[in-house]
This record gives C-alpha cells, sequence and structure tokens, in this order.
C-alpha cells in the first residue's frame, strides 16, 4: 500500500514532471486517496500536493510543467490520517530543508507525534510519512549527517516501512526499505527507487535488489547500499529485469482487470509448461515429501487459493494439508513442531505484511521446510526462502487479483500431482487433461459471456448476495465472493452449501438470488442445497458442468465446458471473475481502483 517513487539525475531535466507523473501513474494501484510531487532545482524546491487519484491531481496542479535535477512523487492509502491535502506527501520538515514519503505503517505514529511535539517539532497533520520526516530531522540535529540521522530515527519508527528522503541542494537521495517493498534501478546519467517494478522499467532494466534491514544512498551515477542497524556498506551489482513491461498497459481493453482476466489462458499456459519440467517442480516436492503435515498460508485472494490447494493435496498426494489465513497463524499456531510440518508461504507480492509476519516467526523458530509461492520475483518472499514456484503472471496491475488467484491455484494442482508421484500414488487427474486447462479457460470466457451479462442485469438490484458451495467449489465461492466485494460493494458471503440451512437460511426472501458452483461429482448435495433455497421463494444461478439433473433444479444456468473434478473449480472461478467484472460494470464503477484497499498490503 502506498507507492513512491524517486530519482535523481546529473542535470536538470525540464520534464521531470512529466517522467515522476508517468512513474506515479504505473504506481496507482498501490493508492489513490492523495498524491504529491516534489521536484528539486538548485536549492529551490517545490511540492504540489492534493486529495485525489494522480490523473485529476497532475491536471489541477500542472505537475507536467514542474522541472529539475531530482523529484519524489507518492501515491497514498491512508492509514494514519483522514485523506486530505496536510497528510498527503511528501512532506517537509520543520525547516523546510528535509523532504520525504514513504509506504508501509509506523505502528507508534501517535505517540511519535506527542514526543516530537514537544521537543518542538510542528506537524501539519497526522499522517505516519510526515513523522518519519521529522524522526529523522531530531536525529540530523546531531548526527548532521543524513545517513546517520536514518539510522537513528529507524530505532524509533516502530513498524514496517519503505522511505524517500532527500535534504535541498544535496546531489544525494536516500532509500529506506524495512519489510515494505523497494526496488532501485540504475539508468544512463540517473538512479532511481521505487516500490515497484513498474515504475522503473520504462526508464532502466537494470535493478538493484534492496534486502530488508538496508537501505541505499544513491547519487545519479553512483550507490551505496548500507545495514540500517549498523551502516556496514553492502557490495550489490544490478541484474537485467526481464519483467514486459507491455503488461502494465492496457492495450484495447476498458480496464486492467478484463485484460488480466482475458490474459489467463496464456498466463496458465506458461505456468504450465514452465512446472511441467521436472527441474522446475522437483525440488519443492522433495522438499515436501516426507512432510507428514503441510499449512497453507496466504492473505486474501491467495488464502482462498490455499483453501483449493488443501483440498487438492489431501486428494491426490494424501497429505494432511491445513489452509491458514496468514494473519491468524502466529495465534493459533503458537506451539508448533516446526521440524515436523512444512510450510507454504503464499503471496502475489512477496510482501505482504501478514505473509512476511509468518516467516519472520518461522525464521525465529529455525524452521527448516519453507516454501514460498509468489509472483514477484526479487520480493522479500522469494528472496528469504530455500524454495519457491513462481506464478509467472508477470505484471498485475488491477487491485484485485485474477490471473494471480488462478495461477496459484494451477501451482497447487501441478504441485499435488508431482508430490503424490515422488510418494508412488497413482494419480487420477492425467497430464494431458492438466494441458487442456488453458483451452478450457479460453473456451469458459468465450462461451459464458452473454449468459454473464444475462446474469449481471438480473443481479444489479440485489441489497445482498451468497455464493454457495460443496467440497471442492467452496474456495470458489470464497473467491468469487472476495471478487463481487471489491469491485461491486455489493455484500456478499461465502457459505459452503451444507451450512446454508443452519442459520444463513433464515434471510432469504421470495426473489432473492443464490450463487451456486457444483462439479458433477456433487451433484446430488447441490441439488439438495439448491432446493432449500427454491422451495422457499429464492432464486439459484448454478454455475456448473453440463448435468441434466443439476439443470432441472437451477433457475439459471452458466454450463462450464468439462466435467473433470479438479478443473471444473478453476473454471467456475473465471466465471465468477466476469461476473464480478460485468456487474460492476452495470453499475458504473471502476473495477481497478476499488475503494478502501490497496493491491499490496505492507499492514498489519
Amino acid at each position: 500500500m502506498c507507492g513512491i517513487f524517486g530519482i535523481i539525475f546529473k542535470t536538470s531535466q525540464p520534464d521531470l514532471g512529466k517522467i515522476l507523473t508517468a512513474a506515479g501513474e504505473r504506481l496507482t494501484y498501490r493508492g489513490y486517496d492523495s498524491v504529491g510531487l516534489a521536484t528539486f532545482e538548485g536549492d529551490a524546491v517545490e511540492i504540489r500536493k492534493d486529495v485525489g487519484q494522480i490523473e485529476e491531481v497532475a491536471r489541477k496542479l500542472k505537475f507536467e510543467e514542474m522541472s529539475g535535477f531530482k523529484g519524489i512523487v507518492q501515491l497514498r492509502w491512508a492509514t494514519f490520517g483522514s485523506p486530505r491535502r496536510e497528510n498527503a506527501q511528501p512532506h517537509f520538515d520543520c525547516q523546510q530543508r528535509l523532504i520525504g514519503a514513504h509506504n508501509g505503517n509506523i505502528v507508534n505514529t501517535s505517540q511519535l507525534i506527542k514526543s516530537l511535539s514537544r521537543q518542538g517539532h510542528h506537524f501539519m497533520g497526522e499522517n505516519d510519512g510526515e513523522v518519519c520526516v521529522h524522526a529523522v530531522e531530531e536525529a540530523y540535529k546531531t548526527t548532521a549527517d543524513l545517513g546517520l540521522a536514518i539510522e537513528q530515527a529507524n530505532r524509533l519508527l516502530q513498524g514496517d516501512y519503505a522511505l524517500c528522503m532527500t535534504e535541498k541542494g544535496s546531489p544525494v537521495m536516500y532509500a529506506v526499505k524495512k519489510y515494505s517493498s523497494l526496488y532501485l534501478g540504475v539508468g544512463e546519467n540517473f538512479i532511481c527507487c521505487s516500490s515497484d517494478l513498474p515504475s522503473i522499467l520504462p526508464l532502466t532494466r537494470k535493478i538493484v535488489t534492496i534486502k530488508d534491514g538496508e537501505y541505499v544512498e544513491f547519487k545519479a551515477d553512483d550507490y551505496k547500499i548500507k545495514n540500517l542497524l549498523t551502516g556496514q556498506e553492502i557490495a550489490r551489482e544490478p541484474y537485467k529485469s526481464h519483467l514486459d513491461i507491455e503488461q502494465a498497459r492496457k492495450g484495447s481493453y476498458p480496464h486492467f482487470m478484463l485484460k488480466e482476466i482475458y490474459e489467463q489462458p496464456e498466463k496458465s499456459k506458461a505456468l504450465i509448461d514452465f512446472l511441467r519440467q521436472k527441474e522446475n517442480i522437483q525440488p519443492v516436492s522433495c522438499q515436501l515429501k516426507k512432510t507428514s503435515r503441510l499449512f497453507l498460508i496466504g492473505s486474501g485472494s491467495s488464502y482462498h487459493a490455499c483453501v483449493f490447494g488443501a483440498f487438492l493435496l489431501n486428494s491426490l498426494a494424501r497429505v494432511e494439508t491445513v489452509p491458514v489465513i496468514a494473519g491468524a497463524f502466529n495465534e493459533f499456531y503458537r506451539h508448533l513442531d516446526t521440524n515436523k510440518d512444512a510450510f507454504i508461504l503464499v503471496s502475489q507480492s512477496g510482501e505482504t505484511k501478514d505473509v512476511i509476519n509468518v516467516l519472520n516467526h518461522l525464521e525465529k523458530l529455525e524452521t527448516q521446510n519453507i516454501v514460498g509461492l509468489v509472483n514477484v520475483l526479487g520480493s522479500s518472499l522469494q528472496l528469504r526462502v530455500k524454495n519457491f514456484l513462481p506464478l509467472l503472471t508477470n505484471l498485475e496491475i488491477s487491485v484485485p487479483a485474477t490471473k494471480t488467484f488462478l495461477n496459484e491455484t494451477i501451482a497447487f494442482l501441478l504441485l499435488a500431482n508431482d508430490l503424490a508421484r515422488e510418494k508412488g500414488i497413482e494419480v487420477p487427474l492425467a497430464s494431458q487433461d492438466i494441458n487442456l486447462l488453458p483451452e478450457l479457460i479460453a473456451k469458459t470466457l468465450d462461451q459464458s459471456l452473454n449468459l454473464i451479462r444475462r446474469l449481471a442485469a438480473r443481479l444489479k438490484g440485489q441489497k445482498h448476495l451468497y455464493y454457495l458451495g460443496y467440497g471442492p467449489s467452496y474456495p470458489v465461492c470464497l473467491e468469487g465472493a472476495l471478487k463481487l466485494k471489491e469491485v461491486t460493494y455489493l455484500p456478499c458471503e461465502a457459505i459452503y452449501s451444507s451450512e446454508f440451512k443452519h442459520g444463513p437460511l433464515a434471510t432469504i426472501s421470495r426473489g432473492d438470488w443464490v450463487i451456486l458452483f457444483s462439479t458433477s461429482q456433487d451433484a446430488a448435495m447441490s441439488i439438495s442445497h439448491m432446493n432449500e433455497v427454491t422451495c422457499r421463494g429464492g432464486r439459484v444461478a448454478l454455475i456448473a458442468p453440463e448435468n441434466e439433473a443439476l439443470k432441472l433444479n437451477a433457475s439459471f444456468i452458466i454450463p462450464l465446458p468439462t466435467d473433470n473434478y479438479y478443473l471444473s473449480p478453476i473454471l467456475g472461478a473465471v466465471t465468477a471473475q466476469l461476473l464480478a467484472y460485468e456487474l460492476s460494470q452495470k453499475l458504473n464503477l471502476d473495477p481497478d481502483k476499488p475503494r478502501n484497499i490497496s493491491k499490496t498490503l505492507t499492514v498489519d
């Protein structure tokens, strides 16, 4: 959450404002409550900022007219302090000499505002980014060295954050990484830092990995990485990134969400082709082969993929597998024997704070058997685990997860299959079936679109919805309901279908819609659960493979093009994504930027 980008050139750039605005636009999925831009020309500094999305604020405040030899842009997702101009970043210190912006969460913000105010600091708002700047300013009074001041201030700042900071007139910029994402880009006659790669890659492919607990001091042509606690210098060379920046452009699609839904056949094929190579999946299978119990840990969509993964690993590989919400793991599983268990940590960004908290906890226990499932290579999670499986979806810009969720489920499918083979278990799912999945996804999108639009029109007036599913369809309900809530703001609850009669059925009134996902193999259960709704005047939209018995009991049907027990739920998830998108369009909402949420959540 929040996005920062800082850049420093050897000479003044008349188009610096345009460069910073473009970089900020590529970070909009990180925050869109407010935006600010600071430029530096000689000893002068100018900050322009306001509440709103970057396009409107940039136009109103004429960002593209700004120039200078260095600059910072920040997009905010509000945590401390409401969305208002005083809380927008970047921030000045009291003397208007230091300027900084951050992402992350300083949990002792209120205490620091109180203590620093007693020391004479004046705060314009209540934002934790402003606290970072004043904490550094206080240390700078005694160190007279901005790097040392950053090290000292870090001891006061409780929480996880990335910080970009500089002094007016200085040819040096600083960037801090403390359990929040940060990258460095080395270009011709400039160096830049950013929360994420999409804002760097159009400028340079030479990337320097910054690890947790480090900060970097950089000029236009040189950089030094230092340990945040000791100040010790760390040597690290750039690498060349091969991420496809074209993925960050919408092309002919009206929204990134729709584009990313339709990229799923291609991205699923890339992952299947990659993990079909034994050398790419076998290290993980061998690491997990002897475990007696496996924990799958994630947040949001990644947790829902974990629920599906637990079903697959229990069913196919016969491993006791427990899906756990990342934010609950440290509380509910305090006394594990971590030498006997294995753990798969799942995070699209590789920076999700709840997941990193679990990783920190497991590392303190000297846990050996940790695997990552991650999309962003070079992220904290990927760098800190022994083995990982990449999702290979390239960049995902829309805030709601689509192609990353789908590839998480496919990665679990392939892992369960390979782990079963490693254990000598006969696998009911043939490789040729899995190889057909990309084609089936494309077929689902093509065949279901008109039906989904008709269903979306019928759902437009609903005040609440339920998604029901049995067996492997349940995690699809979890994800489908989340997508609907994210992009339509419609209250929607996912419930294991056999649980609906244990209370929630009381809320059904005549004409209410319920969405039910089913496999052909679970038809008997699904028919029973559908009729609990329809006999009370409710209506059921069924998303399932072609099945005459199911069809006779539904009010509306969206058929899936396979009745394979393990594959049809994945196609159901694709249908749920498209339904959420189409309903958001009926309601005239922007699905790429849902209110109140961010793409990469780096706070507790």
